[in-house]
């Protein structure tokens, strides 16, 4: 299965919480990904009504979900088009979001398993340049405290095919709007972001 991707990057949000530090971070990376005249997108993942995989493997036939009619089926058509992908959630209870593990779940359609399983498997997204930033956000000082958070988003994405540039962990930020204050954030997600998108291209 080929599949064709676009010079586009992907912002997806997992934090439940409207413009908060999460939110905030992810629209100054998109700013300077906009600034180097790379298309762009943000989907927060709250606004979407949807679960996590059932199990059904329906997708080894369709080569997509069709065991769920839900919101997540619009998100497919930019996943796959886009060759960057930006993940961004923070850390609930020593791991990613609800929203987050859900949505990194239902990229389970574009794998392919042999038979008999357990066995060999390869992914649909493999083998075409495509990029991935993970951004891990946690309130307390002590990076032990964040747990699995940017493992849970980094390890799927590899495995997928995609290549991590970089993950960037972000500590002591729970206040809404807290992570404005740090200058040297700020500016480490814009110097990101423009690397980012200089890879894109």
């Amino acid at each position: 299965m080929i599949i064709e991707t676009q010079n586009k990057i992907l912002g997806v949000n997992g934090s439940p919480r409207i413009k908060g530090n999460s939110d905030i971070l992810l629209n100054h990376f998109m700013e300077s990904v906009r600034q180097n005249n790379i298309e762009e997108k943000i989907i927060n993942l709250r606004d979407y009504k949807y679960s996590g995989c059932i199990g059904c493997e329906r997708c080894r036939k369709d080569k997509i979900c069709t065991g769920l009619k839900d919101d997540f089926n619009q998100l497919y058509p930019d996943i796959i088009s886009s060759k960057g992908l930006v993940l961004i959630c923070p850390t609930h209870n020593y791991n990613i979001t609800a929203w987050m593990k859900a949505f990194i779940d239902r990229l389970y359609c574009f794998y392919n398993f042999e038979n008999p399983r357990p066995g060999k498997w390869s992914s649909n997204l493999a083998n075409q340049n495509r990029k991935a930033v993970i951004i891990a956000i946690c309130e307390q000082e002590n990076e032990a405290d964040m747990g699995y958070t940017a493992e849970a988003m980094s390890k799927p994405l590899q495995a997928l095919g995609y290549e991590i540039c970089d993950v960037i962990k972000v500590l002591n930020s729970f206040d809404r709007g807290k992570v404005k204050e740090n200058q040297a954030l700020l500016t480490q997600i814009k110097a990101t972001a423009d690397s980012f998108a200089k890879l894109i291209k």
